[in-house]
């Protein structure tokens, strides 16, 4: 760059505002290196990262139902092992109700049905008062977004099995699942597979719980609306049909193969425990999985148990106390994997490569590469095991993308043993490779999992029932290989034509793994840009055309959940992540000398803190679009500073 910017700072900026003209090489340099500190400061002894990931009132919800199903309370209440943190769940929950008396899934978000409808009986199972003012705000809330009746089919089985809801009127998730011909439950995503496996059992063996005597949710039932499950046309209503079938089924049919069913499913469950901290490694699957167990009798001090129960607990961010009203927040999962190769991959783009720092964390990450065939194997049976999870252990679901990003940080970040770092890149890249969908893309656990008719069936209204391919996953993997030289290899090629052909008419590319637009159209344009294919800069040209259209007056960039509904954009306030993904995805255009491009470098300096961070309040990670959002603790900091070390 052969200019300095001497625009002044706007009212209210926190730095530098007494200095005209302004040296933005120094300014940058001295943000770079404050957020590599404030990073390493963050760095645990073992080489990794590992930000908190958070979410919404839904997980602490959730949690006060496994209390019911493992401690029934009887007319004295709940008992005392439960009881403290029963309270401290619920206190968590109120702390997060909106002034309309509902709950969001994101932050800034309308009320949402499903999780209002949650937290207000997760309230009044803890205790509060129907007619408390709290509760009785939900309540109207939830009655005028359409009742219970408008909650999602998790939310209704979740109800049913204590007698919440009627058991007829939500879908079966039938054991026998795990025996139909042609691994019809391997065309679902991996997560749904852990979710609907333990969740079958539940449903098959755990029909004996109730909630306490007296104890209903009739008031949030809007009047005149049926409770059944709504009827659509084509192949839903095969499914709907197919739903009375099982029910029927679970009433009069075969008790010798309901048995077998029961039995194959818990062997599926048991075996994906190997090698993993908790059953998928997710909060959903752990929970059922903890229930399945207590269905099937699993005592208490049974080992399985105990270690699911420690797994789960291992989610929970814990402290303070209930007087002081510290935090009490469940996580999703966690993502240490993610955040060490993101940190180490940022750290290296600013140009810190030989640092023992930066050892411990190559080091960590190639001990964590999977050696053991999963799920993944059943499509592709000959391939070598190797990928990376997102978690610290979760050996049956390597992911793509944190496979593509843990590459892209070995490029930076050298092992102590080079044989070693050597061999674990080859084996990576030949199971990216292999893990290529027909279509070209890349999705994140599986290869061509687009069986379309599975969003028809009655519980998929979760909206992940598939792992398809998505634009921002295939950018990061096509910018992984080229930087590795394979620019011209052919899978290079269907991933950038994949790319090309899901561009969106405004010139963006969808993000499914993050908020929204911007990440996937960051992500697409880095890819495409590092391939250097024909077609590639007219396609990255038309992405930075619209970036620069979409700048908020701040200089930053921000993006609302909001853009999953409405399927388009959405303009939210301004947040560091965000403005951090829209000026590397201007860098990779080239543009490195707009007015936009200067003001989203100065947005970011500018909000920078003393102790090298940024702050941020956005919600700004999807797990399930339209459902469930993430909150990366460490998003705000570290791609900031990738950004940064772009220009």
């Amino acid at each position: 760059m052969s200019y300095e910017w001497t625009e002044p700072v706007r009212a209210g900026r926190r730095r530098h505002a007494e200095q005209s003209p302004r040296n933005i090489h120094d300014e940058i340099t001295t943000a770079t290196r404050r957020a590599a500190d404030a990073l390493f400061q963050q760095q645990a002894p073992g080489g990794f990262w590992c930000g908190e990931l958070t979410a919404d009132t839904t997980l602490e919800s959730d949690y006060i139902l496994l209390q019911l199903w493992l401690d029934q309370p009887d007319d004295s209440g709940w008992h005392p092992r439960a009881h403290a943190r029963i309270a401290r769940a619920a206190r968590s929950i109120l702390d997060r109700q909106l002034p309309d008396g509902g709950f969001n899934i994101y932050a800034g978000g309308p009320s949402d049905v499903s999780a209002s409808v949650k937290a207000y009986c997760a309230l009044k199972l803890a205790g509060f008062d129907p007619e408390s003012d709290p509760l009785r705000l939900t309540r109207q809330r939830i009655l005028a977004l359409g009742g219970l009746q408008a909650a999602n089919s998790y939310v209704k089985i979740n109800l049913s099995l204590f007698g919440l809801y009627p058991r007829k009127h939500v879908p079966s998730v039938p054991p026998e699942i795990v025996m139909l011909p042609g691994n019809v439950l391997y065309e679902m995503s991996s997560w749904t597979r852990s979710i609907l496996v333990p969740l079958s059992i539940v449903q098959a063996r755990g029909s004996n719980r109730r909630a306490p005597t007296g104890f209903n949710l009739d008031e949030l039932l809007l009047p005149g609306v049926k409770l059944a499950l709504p009827k659509r046309k084509g192949l839903s209503v095969l499914f709907h049909h197919l739903d009375r079938m099982f029910k029927v089924w679970e009433k009069r049919g075969s008790e010798r193969i309901r048995g077998a069913a029961i039995r194959e499913a818990e062997r599926w469950v048991l075996a994906r425990t190997h090698y993993t901290e908790g059953l998928g490694a997710i909060y959903p699957a752990m929970m059922y999985f903890i229930m399945a167990l207590d269905a099937l009798g699993y005592a208490e001090d049974q080992p399985d148990r105990t270690e699911a129960i420690r797994h789960f607990e291992s989610l929970l961010i814990e402290t303070g106390d209930i007087e002081t009203g510290d935090r009490f927040l469940f996580q999703p999962c966690v993502s240490p994997v993610w955040d060490t190769a993101i940190c180490a991959f940022a750290m290296g783009e600013a140009g810190i490569t030989d640092d023992p720092r930066m050892t411990r964390a190559a080091d960590w990450l190639i001990s964590k590469e999977v050696r053991r065939k999963g799920d993944w194997s059943v499509k592709r049976p000959d391939t070598e095991p190797s990928g990376w999870a997102f978690e610290f252990a979760n050996e049956f679901y390597p992911d793509i993308d944190d496979t593509a990003m843990v590459l892209l940080a070995l490029m930076h970040a050298k092992g102590s043993n080079p044989e070693a770092h050597a061999a674990a890149e080859r084996r990576a890249v030949n199971w990216l490779l292999a893990m290529q969908s027909s279509d070209g893309g890349w999705a994140a656990f599986d290869v061509d999992n687009n069986w379309a008719m599975l969003n028809q069936v009655p519980f998929a209204d979760h909206n992940a029932m598939l792992d398809p391919t998505c634009p921002d996953i295939t950018g990061r993997v096509v910018e992984c290989l080229s930087r590795r030289g394979m620019g011209a290899h052919d899978a290079v090629r269907r991933g950038v034509a994949y790319l090309l052909q899901t561009q969106e008419k405004d010139g963006s590319w969808y993000g499914r793994w993050g908020v929204n637009y911007i990440y996937g159209s960051f992500l697409a344009m880095r890819g495409l840009a590092a391939s250097g294919a024909p077609g590639a800069r007219d396609a990255v040209d038309r992405a930075a055309k619209w970036l620069r259209a979409i700048q908020n007056p701040d200089g930053g960039w921000g993006e609302s959940c909001a853009s999953y509904s409405r399927d388009c954009y959405v303009p939210a306030p301004s947040s560091a992540s965000q403005t951090a993904w829209a000026l590397l995805g201007l860098c990779a255009a080239g543009d490195r000398e707009s007015a936009q491009f200067r003001r989203g470098v100065e947005y970011l300096l500018s909000l920078q803190t003393a102790d090298g961070k940024w702050p941020e309040g956005a919600t700004t990670g999807t797990g399930f679009p339209n459902v469930f959002y993430l909150t990366y603790a460490m998003y705000r900091d570290y791609f900031p500073l990738l950004a940064l070390s772009q220009v």
